[in-house]
């Protein structure tokens, strides 16, 4: 880990004077999730009439932001981000930001490789511990590879974030410049939906798939999660986690006792992840637990180093997927919606691990504009992003079935995800795929 060295040593000040060192023109960071500054945010956004062109990279913003709900037109900030959350996505929508595509594992390398110093960054973080240092309270993620290319360091100290443990979690007070007090306010809590008959009966099958000892990826939403509530109320034991988003469920299996890491090649007894984004309730699991190991995110999402733990599972979402089985989970046509984060590292790394499996789950059907209709079609939405290529699909999962797509001729594959749509729509897509010549006349597959 390489070890950033300020220029001279840090200084308390407050918000008012850090945003005073903002130049128009600058590229400043806010960091990810839970670590976005919140006093530094609201003094900036004070600033605004005095500057513009001032460009402001994060990640997955877990509540509004004063710098963009107080420039309405974005006269002055303009936003970029990795991962859009909601908010983010109602950003774009309104012309404030953009999006920046990514493997999520490969941000660090960005940064060290592609992407010119930053400016600024502003990073909320515990207070000073007993070693100098300040925790990044259960967000990693690529935060350390900032602070190596910053050409300013401000740390803003909250009472609010949980402690945790892990390889490079902090920043040490010799790499910060300034020291700012936050507002410590208990960590934005992300609520877990309770999943619907469709999560459940997705859910079902994925879980019939998962033995003892099988190590686990889990990504965002209520479908993925759903499998953590079946496997609670299954026999399923020993399991291990190595994750980039620790969820609610992964943690009610810890708590349950069905998550021991002992099968584990990498970090045996460890439960890895990058970041975590749940309730109070799980923040307070994490708080200074040696069981979790917080790690960066080109270790969590490297597919050479997910691949190392037998049995790898890895339950992702998407939104849309074609007859050919070119997954699309970022966005609706143009309209941006989430990002490509670690699916497709997680799909490569899991299938390349020994007895591992890649899922990829979404309901048959959604709802626009009063309207029903398929999540697999011929085609993908025009300007639909692909994020896991039909070449990396392995286990695709409806309500209406499951299939393995590895191996698969075109004809197969699309006879195969026919049978997973939702009955209304199979005999549309069939004469769809005949007229395509996805299917020949006259042959079964």
């Amino acid at each position: 880990m390489l070890q950033r060295t300020a220029v001279a040593p840090a200084r308390n000040i407050s918000a008012t004077e850090a945003a005073a060192l903002v130049c128009s023109g600058m590229w400043l960071d806010y960091a990810a999730a839970l670590c976005q500054p919140d006093v530094f945010d609201h003094a900036l956004a004070a600033r605004r009439e005095s500057l513009e062109n001032v460009k402001i990279r994060a990640t997955l913003t877990v509540k509004p932001r004063a710098v963009l709900e107080q420039d309405p037109e974005g006269k002055h900030f303009y936003w970029l981000n990795w991962h859009f959350s909601g908010y983010d996505r109602k950003k774009h929508d309104a012309g404030r930001g953009s999006y920046i595509p990514l493997h999520l594992g490969e941000v660090p390398d960005y940064y060290r490789r592609f992407i010119d110093p930053v400016d600024i960054l502003i990073l909320k973080t515990c207070p000073i511990d007993e070693h100098g240092y300040f925790n990044f309270g259960g967000t990693n993620i690529w935060h350390r590879a900032i602070i190596e290319r910053a050409r300013m360091v401000i740390v803003e100290v909250t009472e609010g974030l949980p402690y945790v443990f892990g390889e490079g979690t902090g920043v040490h007070l010799s790499e910060v410049d300034y020291i700012i007090q936050g507002n410590s306010e208990p960590a934005t809590e992300l609520p877990n939906p309770p999943p619907c008959d469709v999560d459940r009966a997705v859910a079902r099958l994925i879980a019939g798939e998962i033995e003892d000892g099988a190590c686990l990826q889990i990504g965002i939403g209520g479908m993925p999660n759903a499998v953590c509530t079946l496997l609670l109320e299954s026999g399923v034991k020993d399991l291990g986690i190595h994750t980039e988003m620790l969820t609610e469920g992964l943690v009610d299996l810890y708590r349950a006792g069905r998550v021991t890491g002992s099968h584990k090649t990498l970090d045996p007894r460890k439960i890895v992840y990058t970041f975590a984004l749940g309730s109070r309730s799980m923040y307070a699991a994490i708080q200074r637990n040696p069981d979790f190991h917080c790690c960066a995110v080109e270790y969590t999402n490297a597919p050479h180093l997910i691949m190392r733990n037998s049995r790898m599972i890895s339950i992702n979402n998407t939104t849309q997927i074609d007859l050919q089985g070119q997954i699309a989970s970022e966005s609706d046509g143009h309209r941006h919606i989430s990002g490509t984060g670690g699916q497709a590292q997680f799909v490569r790394g899991a299938y390349a691990s020994e007895g591992g499996k890649s899922f990829i789950c979404l309901a048959s059907t959604y709802e626009k504009h009063g309207e029903r209709r398929s999540r697999i079609v011929l085609d993908l939405t025009p300007g639909n992003i692909v994020t896991t290529p039909r070449s990396d699909a392995m286990y695709i999962v409806t309500e209406y079935g499951m299939v393995n797509l590895k191996g698969k001729s075109v004809p197969e594959r699309a006879t195969a995800l026919i049978a997973l749509a939702h009955p209304d729509f199979r005999e549309d897509l069939e004469r769809q795929a005949w007229e395509h010549r996805l299917i020949p006349r006259g042959f079964t597959f």
